[in-house]
């Protein structure tokens, strides 16, 4: 449960708290958003929309592998899981600065198809 509690109820503290939930609420599928569950599951509840964030939440988990698991010595899954807990309830949280626009990274998405399908060709 995620909430907040404001003397006044205005349109500045509804935007408040919609920046809190945008701030902690983060679900990574793994694929599994295209199951015939998952996506029946979608359609009894409209009000839930899932977006594509793989810069943002791959770098996040990137971050986590890099600099916690691969370095730690887990001696059974319950001890990963609890690993993975403190070490996301201890980070201290800066957000991802991207260094390319959307039209900087479709066009090097452009040059490495064009380089993998020449590839193939050869």
């Amino acid at each position: 449960m995620i909430g907040e509690s404001h003397r006044r109820h205005r349109s500045s503290e509804s935007l408040q708290f919609l920046l809190t939930i945008e701030a902690y609420v983060v679900m990574d599928n793994y694929g599994t958003h295209e199951t015939p569950s998952i996506k029946a599951w979608f359609a009894r509840h409209p009000r839930f929309h899932v977006h594509f964030t793989l810069t943002q939440v791959e770098r996040w988990f990137a971050t986590l592998t890099q600099r916690y698991i691969r370095r730690g010595i887990h001696r059974s899954t319950r001890q990963l899981e609890d690993d993975i807990k403190h070490w996301v309830n201890n980070a201290e949280p800066k957000p991802f600065i991207r260094s390319k626009t959307a039209d900087d990274i479709l066009v090097s998405i452009e040059r490495f198809c064009l380089r993998t399908s020449h590839s193939r060709n050869q």
